[in-house]
């Protein structure tokens, strides 16, 4: 069974356009858990805190997973792409070869809440062609079993499989144990973390609480309990060389130089230029 070898509370930092966020993974001490790049919980009740979102910015090498728990996030993106994020909803971007996108806040008061992960690609793929899903609440595969409710994004879990279409797999489920035991089959050698963002969770006796990350290490199956809820992400590490700074996350320096050249000649996506003259706010 498998076990938590490390907890992670997360560091507030301000992002985008000021919106304070708390990273988890992305952060001094915890920098990068392959293939996971980043990891940040946008929780805020107070408007002046997220409501200038992320004006138009650049990407490129990696993917982006919004998984939106409450409020309203409007995305427009250099290939054309446009949605808009919901309580429930989920938003897969690969950047690939570069993309230019903004996410906008569609509302002035109220809470918004969500995560945004980051997730490497190996070498090979970092340099496809950008692609973006919109993922409404209602197409998420959601379930209960053994008194646990599941709602699955992505992967295959007890026969049922999630709608995100991912170019490695990648198991991507938020878990509410209730009164019940969550068992969830793992592939072996795959890195786990789960974080706990509502009450507690147990694995083999060890707790977390709310706003902790737990990077879980073993073999085979994973079993949750307790009184809270939380989302589980697992996929195999890529064992790469990895160059990163700011919006670009590729192989080697020498890419990653080419990268910012691109972007500041105006080549790094297609209608760059047309994006950012109309603010990339449509």
């Amino acid at each position: 069974m498998r076990c938590i070898s490390r907890v992670i509370s997360g560091r507030r930092v301000s992002d985008g356009a000021g919106v304070d966020i708390r990273r988890v993974i992305g952060q001094p001490g915890a920098d990068y858990i392959d293939p996971f790049l980043m990891f940040d919980d946008f929780r805020n009740d107070d408007p002046s805190g997220y409501v200038a979102g992320f004006p138009p910015h650049p990407h490129r090498g990696f993917e982006t997973v919004t998984y939106m728990l409450k409020g309203k996030m409007r995305h427009r993106d250099s290939s054309g792409n446009e949605g808009l994020l919901e309580d429930g909803a989920v938003q897969w971007m690969t950047a690939g070869r570069g993309i230019l996108h903004s996410e906008m806040p569609e509302q002035t008061d109220g809470g918004l809440w969500g995560f945004q992960i980051w997730l490497n690609l190996p070498q090979r793929m970092q340099m496809s062609e950008p692609r973006y899903q919109d993922i409404p609440a209602t197409d998420i595969t959601e379930f209960a079993q053994n008194d646990v409710a599941y709602r699955l994004v992505s992967g295959e879990l007890f026969g049922r499989v999630g709608p995100a279409k991912t170019h490695l797999p990648v198991l991507m489920v938020d878990i509410r144990p209730t009164s019940g035991r969550a068992t969830i089959p793992l592939t072996d050698g795959d890195t786990t973390i789960l974080f706990c963002f509502e009450g507690k969770l147990s694995i083999e006796g060890q707790t977390v609480e709310d706003g902790d990350l737990a990077v879980v290490e073993g073999m085979g199956a994973v079993t949750l309990s307790g009184s809270g809820r939380g989302l589980l992400i697992s996929s195999a590490p890529l064992n790469e060389p990895i160059a990163r700074h700011g919006p670009f996350v590729l192989s080697t320096e020498g890419e990653l130089k080419k990268a910012f050249i691109d972007y500041r000649s105006g080549q790094l996506a297609p209608n760059q230029t047309e994006f950012l003259a109309s603010g990339g706010l449509g």
